[in-house]
């Protein structure tokens, strides 16, 4: 069973949006679902990332850990244009499981880029 913190359709219910990629982009948290053996957090970035080589060029990478002191390690993830071209839709997975009793997961994504690194700080309330 799946656990939903927000569905990503407007209000982001204080999750995150900040400032990425020396300020050209804006990333938005849309949700956090929490699955059995992993969790996934849902992103876009506006304006999108560019297409064609520069796309391919972007990797993401994730690292987590929670308020009881449990890591987690990056899963994989898939991100792409969204249909209308507006903006760049995402998820990254962490796994393991959450942990019973956390509160909070202190995600740190990471855009490798041109040979950069781009880390940012997520904090995320858990359902």
């Amino acid at each position: 069973m799946s656990k939903v913190t927000n569905s990503g359709t407007g209000d982001t219910n204080g999750l995150p949006e900040l400032s990425i990629l020396d300020g050209r982009h804006r990333l938005a948290v849309r949700g956090l679902t929490i699955h059995q053996d992993s969790f996934s957090i849902r992103y876009t970035i506006t304006p999108p990332l560019s297409g064609g080589d520069d796309e391919a060029s972007i990797l993401l990478f994730l690292e987590a850990g929670d308020d009881l002191g449990r890591t987690y390690s990056d899963w994989g993830g898939a991100f792409g244009r969204s249909p209308d071209g507006t903006h760049t839709d995402g998820s990254i997975t962490g796994q393991p499981a959450v942990a019973a009793g956390a509160g909070a997961i202190r995600a740190r994504i990471t855009f490798l880029s041109g040979g950069e690194e781009f880390p940012y700080a997520l904090p995320l309330p858990l359902p």
